[in-house]
């Protein structure tokens, strides 16, 4: 579940006097073409923790819960994109 989608996501990250800050909303596409927008936010015990927001198809009232640890980044392979891998860990049930 989650492998292989594409994202698309737009967002902030800031590091001012030593504080690192993370706020993102990524909407992901599986092979399918099921979409979900997923909020990601950066907590205060520098966990990454994802909000399920909306989803189409299979995703539609779909809960979860969970953090993100970023594995990346790697290499860029085309100009303006960048390739990462996230371990996330948590739950969801889909409706």
């Amino acid at each position: 579940m989650f492998d292989k989608e594409t994202f698309r996501c737009v967002g902030m990250n800031t590091s001012l006097g030593g504080k690192t800050t993370l706020s993102a909303v990524c909407e992901a596409t599986d092979a399918g073409g099921n979409k979900r927008l997923t909020n990601f936010s950066l907590g205060s015990d520098g966990k990454v923790t994802r909000e399920f927001v909306v989803g189409t198809g299979k995703y539609e009232g779909m809960v979860t819960t969970g953090t993100v640890e970023p594995l990346g980044p790697f290499p860029v392979i085309k100009a303006g994109t960048f390739q990462d891998c996230n371990h996330q860990t948590g739950t969801y049930k889909l409706k």
